[in-house]
C-alpha cells in the first residue's frame, strides 16, 4: 500500500515530481540536475532542505579516487542537511508537515531528501531561521564524550577547523586547559577565541615537542585528540599524549594505509580511541545533546559559519572547501 502522503500548504497548489540535484559526474566536474522527487516510505519523512553543510570527508569524492565509481549519486555525498518536513509517511507520528529538523540523510546536496522518522532531531523554536547542521555538531559532542575530560586536565587539540574549534568550546567548558595545533594562522585565531589557553603552530615536528613539554612540565597531555585525518599529525598527537593518557582520532582518515609508531603508544600504555561512531542511535543522540549545547551555550557554532553559497554555486564552495583560503572555518549551502 502507498503511503498516504501530507504535503506542506505551497505543494498542495500544483504537484511536484521533479526536483534538482547537485551530481559530481566525474573529479571536479559539478553538474546540477532535474531528477525524480523521492517518494518517502511508511516510516520515512521527505524534508525540503533549508541548507546543507558541506564536511571536509566529501574532498576526496571531489578530487576523485580510484575507488569511486562516476557519476555519483544525485544528492551525494550531502549529509549535513537541515530543513521543514515536507510530506509524512502513514506510519509517522514523532513530526509532522511543516516541522522544521535536522537530520541523518545522504543526499542532501538536493532540494528534498529522505530521512527515516527516527534519524531527525525536531529544532526548538529558537533556531528559526539560523542553519543547523546537526550532523557535525552531534559528532563533536560525540567526539566529546568519547575523550573523557576530566576538570584540569591539558587537551592537545590538532588541526583547528569547525570540529577543533567546537571540541575547544567543549573542553573549556568542561574546565581543562586546551593547547591547540594548527597550521593556518586564521585557525589559531580562531582556537583564541573559543578560548584555548594556548596555541601552536604545526610546522616542526620536534619544536612542538618541546613547546608541549614545556607547557606541561614534561608531562605531556592526558588527552590528545587528532582532528586533522594526516598521518604526521596523527604520529605527532602520539607523541604529545601522557603515558597511560588516551590518544582520541577524531580525524577522518580516508588516503589508505597508515604509519604509525605503535612502538610509542605501547611503552606509553596509550589508550587509542577511534572516535568515529557508526551506531546511527548514538549519532541521534550526539544530535539531541547538539541542541541542548546550543541553548546552553555550551557552543556557539554561529561564528564558525564563515562561507555561505546559494545552491546554484556549490561547485564553488567544493572549491573553497578543497583550498581553504584565509578566513575559511565552514561551509553552508542555502537552498
Amino acid at each position: 500500500m502507498n503511503p498516504e502522503l501530507i504535503a506542506l500548504p505551497e505543494l498542495r497548489k500544483e504537484k511536484i515530481t521533479m526536483m534538482r540535484a547537485a551530481v559530481i559526474q566525474s573529479p571536479q566536474n559539478l553538474k546540477i540536475k532535474q531528477v525524480d522527487l523521492p517518494e518517502p516510505g511508511p516510516n520515512q519523512v521527505r524534508i525540503k532542505m533549508e541548507g546543507c553543510g558541506l564536511c571536509a570527508s566529501n574532498i576526496p569524492v571531489w578530487q576523485g579516487r580510484e575507488w569511486f565509481t562516476y557519476p555519483i549519486a544525485a544528492g551525494n555525498p550531502g549529509h549535513e542537511g537541515w530543513g521543514l518536513v515536507d510530506a509524512v509517511g502513514e506510519n509517522v507520528t514523532q513530526v509532522k508537515v511543516g516541522d522544521r529538523v535536522a537530520a541523518i540523510t545522504y543526499h542532501a546536496y538536493a532540494e528534498f531528501d529522505l530521512a527515516e522518522a527516527d534519524s531527525l532531531v525536531k529544532l526548538p523554536v529558537t533556531f528559526n531561521n539560523l542553519p543547523f547542521p546537526g550532523e557535525p555538531l552531534g559528532c563533536a559532542i560525540n567526539i566529546f564524550k568519547r575523550a573523557d575530560i576530566q576538570p584540569g586536565q591539558t587537551v592537545a587539540i590538532l588541526g583547528i577547523g569547525f570540529l577543533g574549534a567546537l571540541l575547544i568550546q567543549l573542553v573549556k567548558h568542561a574546565g581543562a586547559r586546551v593547547i591547540a595545533l594548527s597550521q593556518r594562522d586564521y585557525s589559531l585565531k580562531v582556537a583564541e577565541e573559543c578560548g584555548a589557553d594556548a596555541v601552536i603552530k604545526l610546522d616542526d615536528h620536534y619544536q612542538i615537542i618541546e613547546k608541549v613539554k614545556n607547557l606541561t612540565n614534561s608531562a605531556f597531555c592526558p588527552r590528545v585528540i587528532e582532528c586533522t585525518g594526516k598521518e604526521w599529525p596523527l604520529n605527532l598527537a602520539g607523541e604529545l599524549t601522557a603515558e597511560r593518557g588516551k590518544l582520541i582520532i577524531a580525524g577522518y582518515h580516508q588516503d589508505g594505509m597508515r604509519s604509525v609508531n605503535v612502538q610509542l603508544w605501547n611503552w606509553r600504555g596509550l589508550d587509542v580511541i577511534n572516535a568515529h561512531e557508526r551506531d546511527p542511535k548514538i549519532y541521534l543522540q550526539g544530535m539531541l545533546e547538539a541542541v541542548e549545547a546550543v541553548l546552553s551555550g555550551r557552543i556557539n557554532p554561529q561564528p564558525l559559519y564563515t562561507h555561505t553559497y546559494p545552491f546554484e554555486e556549490i561547485a564553488e564552495a567544493f572549491q573553497v572547501l578543497e583550498s581553504r583560503p584565509d578566513g575559511f572555518m565552514k561551509a553552508l549551502i542555502q537552498f
